[in-house]
């Protein structure tokens, strides 16, 4: 095979999964408590029988932007957006918990609190189940207090806390499934400075300019991988005629 047609090779394939990471945070523009993964590609040499002189790009996303989304109200009791730095805590579908930014909570038919996504949020001592009521509240640390069937309006119980933590963000990596975890799935205790504010949701972090610019901008790349592979083959095409003329 011939080695620029190889090279070539190589950066149209690495050039789509680069592609790939920009369309998923293009697709989450609208999801809430989404952060963006970031995308970059370094060379890597092409080792082999001989010196490895040739190099191929290798697309990696070496992270994530952990920076904050804009505020929605959206004056909904179990919405909640989580201020400045912090993360709400919630059981994985594998059982080990996992961090999210995203507050729009609902009450499930057994009366466990959970994301829109069917995770349950973690309290004090688990998953939060509510009782039935006919008022919930949610306060600015976490506290989930209810008004009882039957009770006075001025008569709220508390019934368990949602664990908020604030781990250190060089440790948090995220998931394929979106969920941010500490490296080692280790435990974070809960801090009570995270603050979160009712009635507003946390919109996604990513920049649908930004993200537009960078697929035109690897679009245009992949294209002239496409060119050098064409051009390699005709290349070979005319060696070869030369040859059988000789």
């Amino acid at each position: 095979m011939d080695k620029s047609l190889f090279i070539s090779m190589t950066g149209a394939s690495q050039n789509m999964k680069s592609q790939t990471a920009h369309a998923n945070n293009l697709a989450n523009l609208s999801t809430t408590g989404f952060r963006r993964d970031f995308e970059q590609a370094r060379s890597m040499p092409v080792f082999g029988d001989g010196h490895p002189t040739r190099v191929y790009a290798m697309s990696e996303r070496p992270g994530t932007d952990l920076s904050s989304g804009s505020m929605i109200q959206t004056g909904r009791d179990l919405d909640i957006a989580v201020e400045g730095s912090g993360w709400i805590a919630v059981q994985a579908p594998d059982g080990n918990e996992a961090y999210t930014r995203a507050g729009n909570l609902r009450i499930d038919a057994f009366g466990v609190l959970r994301t829109a996504s069917g995770l349950p949020v973690l309290g004090n001592g688990g998953p939060i189940a509510v009782p039935p009521a006919e008022k919930i509240e949610i306060g600015s640390d976490g506290t989930v207090s209810i008004r009882a069937l039957g009770e006075a309006p001025n008569v709220m119980a508390e019934v368990d806390r949602i664990k908020l933590v604030n781990p250190d963000e060089k440790l948090l990596r995220k998931g394929e499934d979106g969920l941010m975890r500490v490296q080692g799935e280790l435990e974070q205790p809960a801090d009570g400075a995270v603050r979160v504010a009712t009635g507003f949701l946390e919109g996604s972090n990513v920049n649908a300019v930004e993200e537009m610019t960078s697929m035109l901008a690897l679009s245009r790349q992949f294209e002239l991988h496409v060119k050098m592979m064409r051009t390699a083959e005709e290349n070979s095409q005319s060696t070869n005629k030369i040859l059988q003329m000789s």
